[in-house]
């Protein structure tokens, strides 16, 4: 564990000017308060904090932000309060720490309304003192180089919550060094034989072409030094995760991926950027379409550096990264680099962004009574959309997401303006309200009194704050005439698949379109941000047949070797579409497991026996067999009409089992054949929209396997 001294020596070098002593009672008072307590790993549980402090001073930051990372469990984990703390260490430090404990209990990962709620403490939290959210990051980072003492089942939890949230977070904040080695933490825990496979081809890769990376920054130092360019060259491959989400994204293989290098010049004038780039393109050929300015155009994190794309040694695309040494800090450190400090003095770097503005901005275009899923879509659009740089009239720059509208635009400079807006010219022509803007375009939009937003508008509108705006206006419009509509379209819709609009059919339906109720969603329909045909197939997607010629059933996995045999394990009924794994055994081929089957712990310690799978994409036939676990109204004809719905999704009951008779219900289990996970979900989905239906649950036994599902071999 890092001692008191290494951790203010480390602060020191950055900061000589630092509170010694302070950091020094900080130090011992965690240590005290924390004295006994363990982590899962049996390691004492004060090297966390340390730990956590350390990476933050790797950031430069200010004492309080550190002392905050020494106590930052203490509030919550300790006999110490938030007076004690005050009182030791100042009002500041212990408004950190309590902003940084509330974090902690907020549960970001639940698939609950919580959730989007809990966002919006995040960013409230956030939008009060940026430190708080260094701090957390810097935990989660910790925790996450240190995940393998926790269960599986909370490393899974945990991977997960940092992919979807803290990772993209970090991103979206300008820490893209964080983002990346949080991204492959994460990947490390769920999808490790994914992650072992990139290795692999790295390594292959680079013993069959050599130190590639080291051969192209010498080619491009020499360039520089010809023109007498001061600057350092980098190169290193793309992250574990970056090459996997690239083919995904491509649906490539990973040897026809080009440019999973990537190096970075940095220069020490931004005049020696573009001079670079134009040394770079003319030694190597540029890619078309693969340069972006951000010197010119910065992101709205700060960010600024050029990126070009061009055609290296042996053909190999490789991306090129130009930047000055400030810009590259605030690249490195995002938000961070706000709060730095050098020789004692807040660190001025002309290129750090106000860390607060963007989250302020955003917080500020919801109101308390607002939707907070709209919320949640409004932060996920803000941390994962690319931008495009707009002009007003006066040459303001609006910054809005790639495939941003006028109308967003119109938004974005005042909700007024967006709701009076009947047009847009762009560089000067009149343009459609859904024309896709591009960069460098100049936008001027044009209003009429009385004018107000169209229910189409939500389909061309790209940002959150637009669509919230939109939201707003039509719902407060007439909400209970909506209402009448609504009834009058879903009772037309469900009619004409056979149905009853019943209360449970539209509460269904409202669940599974994440709405809160009924009501809404016959608002939402009447008012024609929902269409009766959406509202049907979130409960019957399956009643009118899909298109397309099934894949054969020899072909639905793919991952197995030539000649090689496969059967589905019936202790877990894996379905197309499901994450799946494959265990060898001599003899009789691979037994295909659903990833969450809790048989594969059987043969967690023997991973040769492992076989990276997954279903091919297209489409199956209804032949794979998946087991329901039933309670139905003991009615004349309820079983009846639950095998007609069933056979009206197109699935095939194989057999039925009753497991219970009484009076007023029978508890049974129905064994169906279907194409995929997607055919199961809308099949359950419609069974529970029936009043008959008392539950509904997918049935797996994985201590006695059931005779009733497909065990046949199957040949590749």
């Amino acid at each position: 564990m890092i001692t008191a001294d290494d951790l203010i020596a480390l602060v020191r070098n950055y900061n000589p000017k630092s509170n010694s002593e302070l950091i020094r009672s900080a130090y011992d008072f965690g240590a005290q308060m924390h004295d006994g307590q363990l982590r899962h790993s049996g390691d004492p549980y004060f090297t966390h904090p340390v730990a956590v402090a350390a990476i933050l001073s790797e950031q430069q930051l200010d004492d309080a932000t550190i002392i905050t990372a020494l106590l930052h469990d203490t509030i919550e984990d300790t006999k110490a309060s938030y007076a004690m703390v005050s009182e030791k260490f100042g009002d500041e430090v212990a408004r950190l720490v309590d902003g940084v404990t509330k974090l902690t209990n907020l549960q970001l990962s639940s698939v609950e309304t919580k959730q989007a709620e809990n966002f919006r403490k995040l960013f409230i939290a956030m939008s009060k003192d940026m430190r708080v959210i260094l701090v957390k990051l810097g935990d989660r980072l910790h925790n996450m180089r240190t995940i393998k003492s926790m269960r599986p089942e909370k490393q899974v939890q945990k991977a997960r919550e940092t992919m979807d949230i803290f990772a993209p977070l970090a991103g979206r904040m300008g820490m893209q060094w964080m983002r990346e080695e949080l991204e492959d933490l994460a990947f490390k825990v769920l999808n490790p034989e994914g992650r072992q496979s990139i290795m692999r081809r790295f390594i292959s890769l680079q013993r069959d072409s050599g130190d590639v990376i080291q051969r192209i920054t010498g080619d491009m130092r020499r360039e520089l030094e010809k023109v007498s360019i001061e600057a350092q060259v980098f190169g290193r491959a793309k992250k574990p995760y970056s090459v996997w989400r690239k083919m995904q994204e491509k649906e490539q293989s990973f040897s026809r991926l080009s440019d999973i290098y990537g190096f970075r010049v940095i220069t020490q004038t931004e005049e020696d950027c573009y001079r670079t780039l134009g040394t770079i393109h003319r030694r190597w050929r540029a890619v078309p379409g693969r340069f972006k300015d951000y010197i010119s155009q910065p992101k709205s994190n700060g960010y600024r550096s050029i990126h070009t794309t061009v055609s290296g040694r042996d053909g190999k695309l490789v991306e090129v990264q130009i930047r000055t040494r400030q810009m590259h800090d605030v690249a490195e450190t995002g938000v961070a680099a706000h709060w730095s400090y050098r020789d004692g003095e807040r660190s001025n770097n002309p290129f750090a962004v106000d860390p607060t503005k963007w989250i302020a901005q955003l917080t500020e275009q919801f109101e308390a009574d607002d939707n907070h899923e709209e919320f949640l879509e409004a932060v996920k659009l803000e941390m994962y959309s690319d931008q495009v740089f707009c002009f007003t009239p006066k040459g303001d720059v609006v910054n809005l997401p790639r495939g941003a509208t006028p109308i967003d635009f119109a938004y974005a400079i005042h909700t007024r303006i967006g709701h009076s807006c009947v047009g847009a010219k762009v560089d000067g022509m009149r343009v459609p309200l859904w024309t896709r803007l591009k960069n460098g375009q100049s936008v001027v939009i044009m209003t009429a009194e009385g004018q107000f937003p169209q229910s189409t508008w939500l389909d061309i509108a790209k940002t959150g704050k637009a669509k919230s705006a939109i939201r707003r206006s039509l719902r407060q419009a007439d909400r209970d005439r909506f209402i009448t509509l609504g009834k009058e379209l879903a009772r037309s819709a469900f009619a004409h698949v056979g149905k009853k609009a019943t209360d449970k059919a539209l509460l269904t339906a409202a669940r599974h379109l994440r709405l809160p109720d009924a009501d809404e969603v016959l608002a939402r329909l009447g008012s024609a941000e929902l269409t009766g045909q959406k509202v049907v197939r979130s409960i019957y997607p399956d009643i009118t047949p899909k298109e397309g010629t099934p894949i054969e059933a020899g072909r639905a996995v793919i991952g197995l070797q030539p000649g090689q045999s496969f059967k589905r394990a019936p202790c877990c009924q894996p379905l197309p579409g499901e994450r799946i794994v494959g265990i060898t055994f001599r003899g009789e081929g691979v037994q295909v497991h659903a990833i969450d089957c809790e048989k594969l712990a059987t043969y967690e310690d023997q991973t040769d026996r492992w076989v990276d799978l997954h279903w091919h994409d297209g489409s199956h036939a209804a032949e794979y067999g998946a087991t329901l676990d039933l309670t139905i109204g003991n009615d004349a004809g309820v079983l009846g009409r639950i095998c007609t719905l069933i056979g009206e999704t197109k699935a095939n009951i194989s057999d039925l089992e009753f497991l219970d008779r009484k009076p007023d219900f029978y508890r049974l289990l129905i064994y169906v054949e279907l194409r995929d996970v997607m055919h199961l979900h809308s099949l359950m989905a419609a069974l529970e929209a029936e009043s008959e239906v008392a539950a509904i649950e997918r049935h797996r036994n994985p201590l006695q396997p059931s005779a009733k599902t497909d065990s046949s071999l199957r040949m590749v």
